[in-house]
């Protein structure tokens, strides 16, 4: 059996995909540091309790924003804890497909390349996140009709039209889950002049978030810090609030998904027309985003079997089928 890897590695969860295994890791992308020595003290779901947590010596730090490496020497280590975690072996080491944001740049690319490689992975291969996520979704992609895919991810949310085995005309924002979450934070500043932290306001955004105006009048009691105090203040918030203090970000998601298909080719918008919009990624479990984007670009919208997993779920796919696939895959191999 074949120990090679696929890695999705995503702005908020990491994910891997072992050859004849599927899914073997899935995990926050949070390495947890302590404050005085630098020391990688925690990784995945342990490092993301420590967010928010009451040590002042640990501090939680994504390696990577909007699916970019921003701090390189920690995505490093991060993936060396994930190969240490699934264990993958040291001598032969793995050779490593990874999914990649599709408008990723010469040097973005390298630098994903140089830290698989300095964290144990061999003959790395590039492959676009649309395309594998589109994959993952079981789409037609080698035949000649057109295939939208939406994968909206925690920094980054990403769109294609996918035919002919590629990707025909994409794009992409910086925008995803993370923003949704920093909007209801602002909006507990602004209006009650409360701090709550990132992982309360995920909580929200799961309980009572929502895209689409929805009947049921949700709401929570969130516990707060009040700013002019210092003191634990319970403020009482509805659904509604919510679903407006994010509908910015939403807005912009939906807007570049409106735009991928306007700039595709007539005749695969046509196709789209027909099959759908295939929607992926964390991002696409907001209640109602899946409502939101069928009624803005009037076209039907059907959601992934797994939309946590599509991309590695693909990525694996591609990586059983290397060999025979390779020619026919848009694949980028440095070395």
């Amino acid at each position: 059996m074949g120990r090679d890897l696929a890695i999705d590695l995503g702005t908020a969860n990491t994910l891997v995909y072992r050859q004849g295994e599927g899914v073997v890791f899935s995990q926050p992308a949070v390495v947890a540091l302590h404050r005085g020595t630098g020391d990688v003290v925690a990784m995945g779901e342990e490092a993301w309790e420590a967010i928010g947590g009451q040590s002042g010596n640990v501090v939680a730090v994504r390696p990577l924003r909007s699916g970019t490496i921003t701090e390189f020497d920690m995505t490093e280590r991060m993936l060396e804890g994930v190969l240490r975690k699934i264990g993958a072996p040291r001598f032969p080491r793995p050779k490593v497909l990874v999914a990649i944001p599709s408008q990723s740049s010469d040097v973005e690319r390298r630098a994903i390349e140089e830290a698989v490689e300095h964290a144990g992975g061999r003959g790395v291969v590039l492959v676009e996140e649309p395309l594998a996520a589109a994959i993952g979704a079981g789409l037609p992609i080698h035949e000649p009709i057109g295939n939208l895919i939406v994968d909206i991810g925690g920094g980054r949310s990403e769109m294609a039209v996918v035919s002919m085995g590629g990707v025909v005309s994409g794009t992409a924002v910086n925008m995803g889950g993370f923003d949704l979450d920093a909007a209801i934070q602002e909006h507990f500043r602004v209006r009650y002049g409360v701090a709550i932290g990132e992982k309360a306001a995920e909580e929200i955004k799961i309980a009572i978030g929502s895209a689409f105006p929805a009947p049921g009048g949700r709401a929570a009691l969130v516990q707060g810090r009040e700013l002019a105090t210092g003191n634990t203040l319970e403020v009482k918030v509805t659904g509604d609030e919510i679903r407006q203090a994010m509908s910015p970000a939403i807005a912009a998601i939906v807007d570049t998904a409106r735009r991928c298909l306007a700039e595709a080719p007539p005749e695969l918008t046509h196709d789209v027309l027909e099959t759908g919009m295939f929607l992926t990624g964390g991002g696409s479990l907001l209640r109602g985003m899946d409502l939101l984007l069928a009624q803005e670009c009037e076209v039907p919208v059907r959601m992934t079997e797994r939309p946590l997993e599509t991309v590695a779920i693909g990525a694996g796919y591609m990586l059983e089928h290397l060999a025979d696939y390779r020619s026919a895959f848009q694949l980028v191999r440095r070395r």
